[in-house]
């Protein structure tokens, strides 16, 4: 019984092993004949570092405007970017592979923020890997917000206000700039809960914006979550710490006019979600009668104001990366926006780039009495989808002076109309 049991054992064991050598040897055999991967596909592979040159030049040949068209700036301020950006975005060559040209590199990132393509999109196009791409883009803006960083920026003194303020004063005396927030779209952030969920149920984050009368930005904060209210955005910003602070060099109180006796402060003019404030005019809430001091008031502060709408309307127009809600990680999105507006004051004052940015009948046209002649073609262009959304307007409580001085405005601008 024992030898039975011993045979059988030893059956078993040697059953077992032959299995075992087996599976082995099928498995070298695989390991062995499997088709070796590459870590590039072919359309990868093809790319050299003359092919992408060859196509840069091509695009420059066209003589249509292509070139223009596909970076929404000149070749000169193309280069001149490139010569800023180069010591920043340049990368080594090594042993596997060549890097890919500084040229290139900016010119998949404008062809981002111009189309708002995917970088799906973008691969097909330059032969560029997808996560490549989306490394590209970031390392670009960051080197293109360091070499343009004093693009946006606030006037230092009196005098510098009184320029900006020269713009409106026909329309709006005293007047020293518009302020205005946009909830920008993105799609809901990873572990993110309600952080970024606003009153319009979407994720968002606020991007709030000074501009002057020439459609530049002199002010702009980006970041603050959605779900923070948009008075709450305001007063955490740096902008509203300097006019609560008296810190801006704003031009002293002065009067309307030589007949006028008040002094009365230079002010940022805004809507309905922002607070009204001795430096901050903002429009009587309701319907008033045709001709009244309110409804004069109402008007002329709207007619001032649309610039900052136009701002917006030629951002999401020439920037069609705010066609949609961005669909990018968070901590990137504030970057990327930044970018864009800094591109924005770039491309306007610029003698080379600015009918291209800002093509004729781009933005509104108005008589010189400030009646509307011709709406912007952005507005055509913008549709509902777009990731710039207005943000709410709130009642708010307003102090006595900010009242009085707003009547005063509207008293002003009745007599003078």
């Amino acid at each position: 019984m024992n030898n039975v049991q011993e045979a059988a054992a030893v059956a078993m064991c040697s059953l077992a092993y032959y299995n075992y050598v087996r599976v082995l040897y099928t498995t070298k055999i695989k390991k062995k004949w499997r088709k070796r991967r590459w870590w590039m596909i072919a359309m990868h592979r093809n790319r050299t570092r003359h092919s992408m040159e060859q196509q840069f030049v091509e695009l420059i040949q066209e003589p249509s405007g292509e070139f223009e068209n596909f970076h929404r700036m000149s070749l000169t301020d193309f280069n001149y970017l490139l010569s800023k950006v180069l010591p920043l975005i340049s990368k080594q060559d090594t042993h596997l592979r060549e890097a890919i040209p500084a040229k290139i590199r900016l010119a998949v990132t404008l062809r981002f923020l111009a189309t708002g393509d995917s970088f799906k999109s973008l691969h097909y196009l330059f032969k560029i890997s997808s996560q490549l791409i989306s490394k590209i883009v970031v390392d670009v803006c960051k080197a293109l917000n360091d070499v343009l960083k004093d693009e946006i920026k606030m006037p230092v003194n009196e005098q510098q206000w009184l320029e900006v303020e020269n713009g409106f004063k026909n329309n709006f005396p005293h007047a020293v700039g518009v302020i205005d927030g946009k909830h920008i779209i993105i799609q809901c952030p990873d572990n993110s809960g309600s952080e970024y969920f606003n009153y319009k149920k979407t994720f968002s984050i606020v991007l709030l914006a000074l501009v002057d009368c020439n459609y530049k930005l002199m002010y702009a904060n980006i970041g603050s979550q959605g779900r923070i209210s948009d008075g709450g955005v305001f007063k955490n910003s740096s902008l509203w710490q300097k006019i609560s602070s008296e810190t801006l060099n704003l031009p002293k109180p002065r009067s309307l006019s030589s007949a006028d006796k008040a002094n009365i402060p230079y002010v940022f003019l805004a809507d309905g979600a922002f607070a009204l404030h001795n430096n901050i005019m903002k429009p009587y809430p309701g319907t008033h009668n045709i001709g009244s001091p309110k409804r004069i008031f109402n008007t002329r502060l709207s007619r001032s104001r649309v610039v900052v709408e136009n701002v917006f309307g030629i951002l999401a127009n020439r920037f069609r990366i705010f066609k949609k809600p961005i669909d990018i990680n968070i901590e990137t999105v504030p970057i990327i926006i930044m970018t864009c507006l800094l591109l924005h004051n770039f491309l306007r004052k610029s003698n080379n780039s600015s009918h291209i940015y800002m093509p004729p009948g781009i933005v509104d046209t108005y008589d010189e009495n400030g009646v509307l002649l011709q709406p912007g073609t952005w507005r055509q262009n913008v549709d509902k989808n777009c990731a710039l959304r207005n943000i709410a307007q709130i009642p708010r409580r307003s102090t006595l002076s900010a009242t009085q001085i707003r009547d005063h405005f509207a008293e002003y601008l009745f007599r003078n109309n």
